[in-house]
Parts: structure tokens; C-alpha cells; sequence
């Protein structure tokens, strides 16, 4: 059961229309003003810092994990560095829109306008994504539903598990300040490899300097919040507990479980602040966070219910961030979903059960507080205990739509597959919705969505589409003409192949202009290969580099829909290919 305060929070997240803050784009082009010239990477991280300086600080009503991205409780932020057309177009009609629905001023809609959008003004990566693009790739690959990449160019890349493990709880942001500047003391200043990973070394030292500042900043503003409490009020114990935490972490390894859970938020905080990303995955939760939470357990400074109450308070804090996206991703990613993938359960890496006490926690604040996020997958395997397999089906069976449920082996043998080392492998984490990852991966994965149908469509309307009359694939004979199934199915392919074609050429031009415009030092710093090889996560400095990926739409449809067509006209002979394709184009009315 809900405590009263995690109730109180969950009423406001639950009524709480999403709103758009304007903060951290404003500070974010104030800072590019003054940085012209300097290598990319060094401005997008003074930009970082600047926006942990200046972003004000907000501590909600009865908060245990602080921490926020804007002036609102339910909030979303603009990165006009990556797109501002699209918000330019669509800004006042956010909070009319079918999906996804935002609200936004006039005032606002009018400041961005003045003071923001012009700076972008042929800076951003829509429009180099745009200009680079050849036309007939342009023609069915831009808001048409065909084929769909803008969460690529439009968007950050998304796809990454901070790792808590080793890099982010054994050393704190300050002790990756230390290595990057260790580093960069054994680079050769006449080389330009060197210099070009001494631009990555200052990067992430300025963005863990940025975060770190941020975390002050709120421990300032709990020990002034504090002030106003009553003295020997609860709630004043409870300000000044935080402002010790934001004074420890992330600068230093946690040292309990509170400290790691504010961490874990601070570090999420730094990854919406820098490209407001999908799929910026909580990974193992139950196996980073475990340590700290038997120890407190064991020493009697926590209680299970303390914990369960910060898990609940953590819940709430995901489920604030709002992904801001074009009403084109919406018809794709409905639901407000920044996918924050938390994976519980499985195999610990030597190949044991690891389900623990943090693993039924998880799946009864998930229950309990009944967030949209994070994103709540399950890893089941063969040894599994019945007690876990009960908890993930009690949990199901209460319509929550969580947690996914994951064949273990299956995730493992995908990795595995990928080139993983078998104890990596094993050490899985879902990414996304339904992705097999692990937390020293870069990954580009949701790249581009092929519709199959349309494929379909255009080689039985002679590369025409019904949606918008104009021919969008390859040219084809009329439907009538096919005298076989055969030639349907080769007709079918050479349209598919077509838009396979052009998904790569606009997943290749985005990951391209990612690696030139949007490089990632606060993320790379969480990565340990990035450090130890001086390279950003968008320049392949992970462990593992996976992607890009295309995904499939309609492949049931279009199976369906070729067994159909040879079933009807070619084996029984029911109808003629021209009157079931005449049929189809008219929804069959008649």
C-alpha cells in the first residue's frame, strides 16, 4: 500500500496535464552564442554546464529524490539544437493534437520565436539531415508513414544503460574528473588523434563538473527550504537529509541507498538535460542497487519499507519526464513513452538465479504506484524460483500492462550471437521495449520502421499509394496483368527492396550527421571504454556498437494478405487479381 506522501505525488502526477518548459533551450543557445568556433563536443558540454548553472531548482512538495528539468512537475523540454522546425509548425496545436498532447503558451510560443529559434536557423540536424537528403528518399522516407526514421533526426539517439556497476557508484563524477584528466596528461599535443581525444577528455570533465554543480545547487535549496520548516519538524529533518545527499552524490560513490537512489536520478536528470533521449534504460536495478540496500538492511539504518518508499518516490520521477516529440513520432510512440527500461530478474553473470528482495520491491511499486514508467521487464529462466514466477504473474494479471516477460536464454544466446563475451552476455538489460542489451553497449536499434504494406500496396497499384495519389515506389504492371502467384511475390520484394534501400540511405545520413553535430560527452562519460579510448559514444567508443537497425511494420498484414491473394485468385479461383486489388482500394465498399 501506497504511503500517504507517495500518494499525494502520485495524485498530482496522474492530474498533471504535460507541460513545456522553455528553460533549458534558452540557456542552451545563450551558451552556443559564445562558443562559436570551438570543437563540437566542447561546446555541447559547455552548453551542459551552463544549463546545470542556470536551470532553476525546484523541490516539490514532500519529494525524498530531487531533482527536475524544467519549472514543472510533469515536464518537457525543447532541443532545438537537434530540431525547432517541426516545433515551429506544430506549437500551437500541442494541445489539440490526437496523441500526445502538450501545453504550451502563446507567450511561450512567442518567446521561442524570438529569442531561440532564429539562432538554430540552419544549425540544426533536421535541416543538414534535410539538405543531405536525396530527393526521392526524401519523398517517401519524411513524414509519410512509409518509411520512418525522425526519432533519429529529429531526436537524440537514446539507447544506453549508464553503468552504475563500473563506472558511475565505484568512482562518482569526481573520480571520472580525475581519470579524464589523468589522461589527457599522457596525450601528445603534435598529434591530432590526440588532440581530438583531449576535446573529448575536457568534455566530459565539463559536463561532470556541470552535474556535480547541479547537484549543489539543490542541496542549497533544500538547506534553504529547510530553514522555513519548523524547527524539529519532520519534514525539516528530511530537507536537510537531502541537502547532505546532493552534497555527496554524484560528486562521490554513494556510500547507502538513499545516496545511490538520488544518484540514479541525478544521472537521468543529466541524460534528458543533454539530448532528452529515448530509451535512457535504469538497466539491473535490482542487481547495482542490491549491495547498498542488504547493508543498510543489515545495520538497521533502513527499513524495507523506507526502501519500497523511495522505489515508489523513484517511479514517480521517470513517469515526470515527458519526451517531447513531432505528432508524426506520436502516431508511432503514443503514450508519452521515453521507454526507461528497468530489467529485474535473470542470471547473475557466473550463470545463478538473481532474483532478490529488490526484485519483488520493483514489481510491487510497479503495482502499487501504476507509472507508465520506467518500463518494468522481467527476465524469466528455467531455475527460476515459483515465488518470482508468481509475483510476475500476479503483477500481469492486474492489467498494468507490466512487466514485459523475457526468455532469459533467449537474450543471452542474442548476444551471444552479436559477439558478446558469454558473462556480458549473460548480464543482459532490455533497452527500449524489447531490445537485448547490456550496459557497455552503444546501440542504434530503433533506426528506421519499414511499413511492409505499403510495399505491398505499390505492387498492386503500379507503385502508386492510395494514401496520397501520387506514385511513391517502382514502376509495375497493372495487378490484372499477373498471371501467377510468383509474380505478385517478385513484384511484392522489388517494392520492398526499394524501401529497404532508402531506410538505410536516411539511417546512414542521420548516424553520420550525429557523430558531426551531436556528439554525447555526459552519456559517453558513463561509458567505461569511452573513457578509456578517449572516443564519444556517437563515434563508436563503447564496448559493443550495435545498430543501425531497420524494424518491420505490418508483417502480419502482408503475410496475411499474399496467402490471400494466391489462396483466392490463383488456387480457387474465386476472384480476379483486378477485382480483389479494385475491391481493396476501395475498402471494399460495394
Amino acid at each position: 500500500m501506497l504511503t500517504e506522501r507517495i500518494e499525494k505525488i502520485r495524485q498530482n502526477y496522474v492530474n498533471a496535464k504535460p507541460v513545456i518548459s522553455t528553460e533549458r533551450a534558452y540557456i542552451w543557445t545563450q551558451s552556443h552564442k559564445k562558443t562559436e568556433g570551438k570543437a563540437v563536443c566542447i561546446r555541447r558540454a559547455q552548453a551542459f554546464y551552463d544549463t546545470c548553472a542556470q536551470l532553476s531548482v525546484h523541490i516539490f512538495e514532500g519529494e525524498l529524490i530531487v531533482g527536475a528539468i524544467g519549472e514543472f512537475r510533469k515536464c518537457g523540454i525543447l532541443t532545438p539544437e537537434f530540431s525547432w522546425k517541426w516545433v515551429d509548425k506544430e506549437m500551437e496545436h500541442f494541445a489539440d493534437r490526437p496523441q500526445d498532447p502538450y501545453v504550451m503558451t502563446k507567450e511561450q510560443c512567442d518567446f521561442v520565436r524570438k529569442e531561440i529559434f532564429p539562432y538554430w536557423q540552419g544549425k540544426s540536424l533536421e535541416e543538414a539531415f534535410l539538405a543531405r537528403l536525396p530527393k526521392e528518399t526524401a519523398k517517401i522516407g519524411v513524414d509519410t508513414g512509409i518509411i520512418d526514421s525522425d526519432s533519429k533526426w529529429r531526436q537524440a539517439v537514446g539507447e544506453v544503460t549508464p553503468d552504475y556497476q563500473d563506472v558511475l557508484f565505484p568512482k562518482g563524477f569526481g573520480g571520472i574528473i580525475k581519470e579524464a584528466q589523468e589522461k589527457i596528461k599522457k596525450l601528445d599535443e603534435t598529434s591530432a588523434e590526440d588532440l581530438s581525444k583531449k576535446d573529448f577528455y575536457d568534455s566530459i570533465i565539463l559536463t561532470s563538473q556541470g552535474i556535480i554543480l547541479y547537484a549543489h545547487r539543490y542541496a542549497d535549496a533544500a538547506e534553504k527550504l529547510a530553514q522555513k520548516m519548523p524547527e524539529g519538524s519532520e519534514r525539516r529533518t528530511e530537507l536537510l537529509e537531502i541537502a547532505a545527499i546532493c552534497r555527496n552524490v554524484p560528486e562521490n560513490p554513494p556510500t547507502n541507498f538513499r545516496e545511490a537512489m538520488q544518484f540514479i536520478w541525478f544521472t537521468q536528470i543529466g541524460g534528458i538535460i543533454s539530448e532528452n533521449p529515448l530509451s535512457l534504460n535504469p538497466g539491473r536495478f535490482d542487481q547495482y542497487m542490491y549491495p547498498y540496500y542488504q547493508k543498510d538492511i543489515e545495520a538497521g539504518t533502513l527499513t524495507k519499507d523506507e526502501a519500497q518508499e523511495l522505489i515508489e518516490a523513484l517511479w514517480l520521477k521517470y513517469s515526470e519526464w515527458v519526451w517531447t516529440i513531432s505528432a508524426n513520432t506520436a502516431d508511432y510512440f503514443a503514450g508519452y513513452n521515453q521507454f526507461q527500461n528497468l530489467t529485474v530478474g535473470g542470471k547473475t553473470r557466473t550463470g545463478l538465479d538473481a532474483t532478490n528482495d529488490l526484485t519483488y520491491m520493483c514489481m510491487k511499486a510497479t503495482a502499487e504506484a501504476k507509472t507508465h514508467q520506467p518500463g518494468l521487464s522481467v527476465r524469466v529462466h528455467a531455475d527460476c524460483p515459483q515465488e518470482f514466477l508468481g509475483a510476475v504473474t500476479e503483477l500481469v494479471s492486474q492489467g498494468t500492462g507490466f512487466p514485459a516477460i523475457h526468455n532469459d536464454s533467449v537474450g543471452y544466446q542474442m548476444l551471444l550471437n552479436a559477439g558478446y563475451e558469454p558473462e556480458d552476455a549473460r548480464d543482459w538489460n532490455n533497452c527500449g521495449c524489447v531490445v537485448p542489451h547490456y550496459r557497455k553497449t552503444g546501440e542504434w536499434t530503433a533506426a528506421v520502421n519499414v511499413n511492409f504494406g505499403s510495399a505491398l500496396e505499390y505492387a498492386l497499384n503500379q507503385g502508386k499509394s492510395n494514401m496520397t495519389g501520387k506514385k511513391m515506389g517502382l514502376s509495375e504492371k497493372e495487378a490484372k496483368a499477373f498471371s501467377t502467384y510468383e509474380e505478385v511475390e517478385k513484384a511484392f520484394y522489388k517494392q520492398f527492396n526499394n524501401l529497404c534501400k532508402h531506410s538505410i540511405i536516411l539511417t546512414v545520413t542521420a548516424q553520420r550527421l550525429h557523430q558531426e553535430m551531436v556528439p554525447r560527452p555526459f552519456l559517453s562519460s558513463t561509458m567505461e571504454a569511452c573513457i578509456e579510448n578517449g572516443r564519444d559514444l556517437s563515434m563508436g567508443g563503447a564496448k559493443y556498437n550495435v545498430g543501425p537497425v531497420i524494424t518491420g511494420i505490418g508483417l502480419a498484414v502482408v503475410a496475411n494478405s499474399l496467402a490471400v491473394i494466391k489462396k483466392l485468385v490463383f488456387e480457387d479461383s474465386v476472384c480476379s487479381m483486378e477485382e480483389l486489388v479494385t475491391a481493396a482500394n476501395n475498402n471494399w465498399a460495394g
